[in-house]
């Protein structure tokens, strides 16, 4: 009877591994196999509730998350609740970064936004053992680090010298890079507190973008109509940071 006990034990714990085949995070797919295999049996699935809040800035890092579906905006928060946007990831990358490169706290606030979705969760105390035993999983984790970098760092050029509706056409692209389909869920409010400008500023610039054809705006979404027009209205704000993580993780983790 224990043996039988144990047989099925170890075949439940087996149907509830995750497999690599068909998974839906860019990072963890690309992965040798053999180096998935050591992620996998501390990997679980878990929901992407839309707005919810999966890291505050200041909190301790004890779990990360591979997106497959869904979109995470890191946020910076001020003093007086004002929430700036400075980044995106969704399935082309992970949320924890910080801790690969040292840092057991999180910097910035982390939040689901424009559709619900899913991610595999690891504990840190379980990454952390298999990163330093492991350079080819670390070194798959920092130069998605660095891409997200260079994400952060346009973000700040963007805030500085280009106009809002430049900027809008940036953001539209990170979420279309990382929603399913054409349509995002979002408000003006919402672009107004990302971007740190008024409501206003951000109905203007979408009535430019529509008027070009590039997008069309309804109650609480935008539909990309044409992306190549919406790529050449956001002009050098969007580019840079997706060419950096195509050269730094292609061929197998590119962006959709």
């Amino acid at each position: 009877m224990e043996g039988s006990s144990a047989a099925t034990d170890a075949a439940r714990n087996n149907e509830s591994l995750v497999r690599q085949a068909g998974i839906g995070n860019l990072l963890l797919a690309s992965l040798n196999p053999d180096d998935f295999a050591l992620l996998a049996p501390h990997l679980q699935r878990v929901q992407l509730e839309l707005n919810s809040v999966i890291a505050q800035a200041g909190a301790p890092i004890d779990t990360l998350f591979f997106p497959e579906a869904g979109v995470i905006g890191f946020a910076d928060v001020l003093k007086d609740g004002q929430r700036l946007a400075v980044a995106l990831t969704g399935r082309d990358g992970f949320v924890g970064w910080p801790l690969v490169l040292g840092n057991d706290r999180w910097p910035h606030q982390a939040i689901v936004r424009a559709e619900r979705g899913t991610a595999l969760r690891i504990r840190a105390a379980d990454l952390v053992p298999i990163l330093a035993g492991n350079e080819r999983i670390r070194t798959t984790l920092l130069r998605y680090a660095s891409s997200l970098v260079a994400q952060m760092a346009r973000t700040i050029v963007s805030n500085l010298i280009h106009p809002v509706e430049c900027r809008t056409a940036r953001w539209l692209l990170l979420y279309h890079d990382r929603v399913q389909g054409d349509e995002i869920a979002i408000t003006h409010e919402e672009l107004g507190v990302m971007l740190g400008v008024r409501r206003s500023s951000i109905t203007d610039a979408l009535h430019q973008l529509e008027g070009a054809g590039a997008v069309r705006g309804y109650r609480g979404r935008v539909l990309v109509r044409d992306r190549a027009r919406l790529e050449a209205l956001a002009g050098e704000t969007y580019g840079f940071a997706e060419a950096e993580y195509r050269r730094l993780l292609a061929p197998t983790a590119a962006l959709a």
